[in-house]
């Protein structure tokens, strides 16, 4: 993660947050970097873009925003707000597939549960776009796109602090999941690179 685009100010519980990011470890095929956080959706924020990467070949793109506000607001019912984008292309058969939507929402909470990440207020939109081509172009093959937007208040665990790297491992996973990479067998901990 890149120091220079991090908020240099900030309550202690963001900071605390920012610097667990920094030092999170994750799959070796997903590369993130910090981009530049949305302005007014809250007092401070970090983002990140991540890419699935494999052979050369960007499989996944998503991006995954860590939004805090001390005032807790009545929306978020917490100081911790998770907002997420992933978007891969499958196979073109897959788009006809009716369960598309709700399979994806699933890989979002198995995510979650899988990195014990506590959320609440879970929420979203996943969306399909089958491409075919015609005229000059009709020699392509068609395509899908699938594109899953989640949000979710991160909840403090029983100590009263909330895991950020729980969730930022959470939305790796799905975005890996996304790119059509296998989870790792349990047991199995990857080698992966930490967050620049």
């Amino acid at each position: 993660m890149s120091v220079s685009q991090v908020s240099s100010g900030g309550p202690p519980a963001f900071l605390a947050a920012v610097e667990a990011l920094r030092g999170a470890r994750l799959r070796s095929e997903l590369l993130l970097t910090e981009v530049p956080a949305p302005a007014r959706i809250a007092p401070h924020a970090v983002a990140l873009a991540g890419d699935v990467v494999l052979a050369g070949d960007e499989l996944a793109t998503g991006r995954f925003i860590l939004l805090h506000d001390a005032a807790a607001p009545q929306e978020w019912g917490g100081t911790f707000r998770v907002v997420t984008y992933a978007r891969a292309d499958l196979e073109a058969d897959l788009g006809s597939d009716p369960l598309l939507g709700q399979v994806s929402w699933t890989w979002l909470e198995d995510g979650l549960a899988g990195a014990g990440a506590r959320a609440s207020r879970v929420g979203g939109t996943v969306t399909r776009v089958l491409s075919e081509s015609y005229g000059d172009l009709a020699g392509r093959e068609p395509s899908v796109d699938v594109e899953l937007r989640a949000s979710w208040t991160a909840d403090p665990g029983h100590d009263g602090r909330v895991d950020v790297v729980a969730h930022l491992q959470a939305w790796g996973e799905l975005l890996c999941t996304v790119a059509g990479l296998p989870p790792l067998p349990e047991g199995v901990a990857s080698l992966g690179r930490r967050t620049r």
